[in-house]
């Protein structure tokens, strides 16, 4: 096995997601994982800490790119534009691969307590990283929160509807985010 073969930390995703679909997070091991992907234990913990940790791969990259898209906005953009702008961002660094293995996520994560509570933790601090992105642009806090909850629920609900489509369509995911953020807007007037 070569120890640092270009790609490990993505094989060891897909790896670990095709695992848990097959057979279950809990009877899933570690060592079971990186035989998987091809690479040694030890370079899966290079990686992550534990094999819950691979749930939240590439939250970072998504935070970053969130709040870089929410700084970068107009300056007179409203706060839900705001968040367009953060979710256009991150949604063009999804690829094929994201795609791919969305469908197989969402059943490994409906099928463990576990995963379903890490899922939950990654939901609360994509929200929290929109909503401190907007605070720095001087949205008050409420609104603030508001909007990034906003944007999480979007970009869940368009990377669902994106990941469960044609994969042969070719086309991006950011026109799903941005439809599920003016089908939440537009639903605001139903809330009385």
């Amino acid at each position: 096995m070569a120890r640092w073969e270009p790609g490990a930390r993505e094989r060891l995703v897909v790896a670990a997601i095709d695992l848990f679909t097959e057979q279950g997070y809990d009877t899933t091991t570690v060592a079971q994982i990186a035989e998987r992907a091809g690479v040694t234990k030890s370079t899966f913990f290079r990686y992550f800490p534990d094999k819950r940790d691979l749930l939240v791969a590439g939250q970072e990259t998504l935070c970053r790119l969130l709040t870089e898209g929410i700084a970068d906005a107009p300056e007179d953009a409203t706060p839900l534009a705001a968040v367009a702008a953060g979710l256009e961002r991150a949604s063009g660094a999804m690829g094929p691969v994201n795609r791919e293995f969305g469908p197989r996520l969402k059943a490994a994560i409906a099928a463990s307590t576990e995963l379903q509570e890490r899922d939950a933790l990654k939901s609360v601090g994509l929200a929290a990283a929109m909503t401190t992105a907007l605070i720095a642009r001087g949205v008050p806090d409420p609104i603030a929160q508001l909007a990034g909850e906003f944007g999480v629920l979007a970009f869940k609900q368009g990377y669902a509807e994106w990941s469960e489509g044609d994969h042969d369509a070719g086309d991006e995911l950011a026109p799903y985010t941005l439809a599920a953020l003016d089908s939440l807007r537009a639903a605001t007037g139903s809330l009385g």
